[in-house]
């Protein structure tokens, strides 16, 4: 698709921007396009402090002049985040982490009153792992009892590369792909997978988002955006 949809959608989540409050920044395309939306915003005036949720986007922030800080600079609870996700089920569950950040983009959320997600139209999908792999982050010292362990669930798992070398994420941890043969029968197998995984001794997180997003807008090519709420 083009830019138009996620440029609309991410203009429609920038209306969720209240001055003077502090918001989690996604990693990511979508993420992306939103910053550089935000920082319009700031160098017109708008007061916000971000928190970034990997420093690929700390790096981009400060390069568009966006206020940073951290989550121990305040008590109180991040007043949106907005991320982008890799897969988006008709209910919002989401698979995210392919871009290698999803245990900060799990604490950012956790520390945000809503999660706002920006994807484009073909990101929706119908079973969570239509795409055939759920990401995981590891301790490398786990490493080995992780891949055991996660082909005993039926799952084939392979370590994350780039360059050649293994993928190591912000948190100095590694990054498991778990292929997966089918996408996931329903909202409760996703359930019980995110279970199993996370039981794993060694295993930091998983890339299932089940029941985080509040709002997920999703860009078409011809610029129209589609507003998809959780049912609470």
């Amino acid at each position: 698709m083009t830019d138009a949809g996620l440029e609309n959608a991410a203009a429609r989540a920038l209306e969720l921007v209240r001055d003077g409050t502090r918001i989690g920044l996604g990693t990511g395309h979508a993420a992306g396009v939103f910053l550089a939306r935000l920082a319009d915003r700031v160098r017109a005036g708008l007061r916000v402090v971000g928190v970034p949720t990997s420093e690929a986007t700390a790096a981009l922030a400060r390069s568009l002049r966006i206020p940073l800080g951290a989550l121990d600079d305040e008590e109180e609870k991040l007043a949106l985040t907005v991320d982008g996700a890799d897969e988006v089920t008709p209910n919002l569950d989401l698979v995210k982490g392919f871009g290698g950040a999803l245990v900060r983009e799990r604490i950012v959320a956790a520390a945000s009153r809503r999660q706002v997600i920006l994807v484009g139209h073909d990101k929706l999908v119908d079973r969570l792992a239509t795409r055939g792999r759920i990401p995981i982050e590891v301790v490398p010292f786990a490493c080995e009892l992780v891949l055991r362990r996660v082909r005993a669930l039926g799952l084939d798992p392979i370590v994350r590369l780039a360059d050649g070398r293994r993928f190591v994420s912000d948190n100095g941890n590694l990054t498991i792909d778990c292929g997966v043969a089918a996408p996931l029968a329903d909202a409760h197998a996703a359930r019980v997978l995110e279970a199993d995984l996370r039981a794993i001794p060694g295993v930091v997180d998983t890339g299932l988002f089940l029941g985080t997003a509040e709002r997920v807008l999703v860009g078409y090519p011809d610029g129209h955006v589609d507003v998809l709420q959780a049912r609470r």
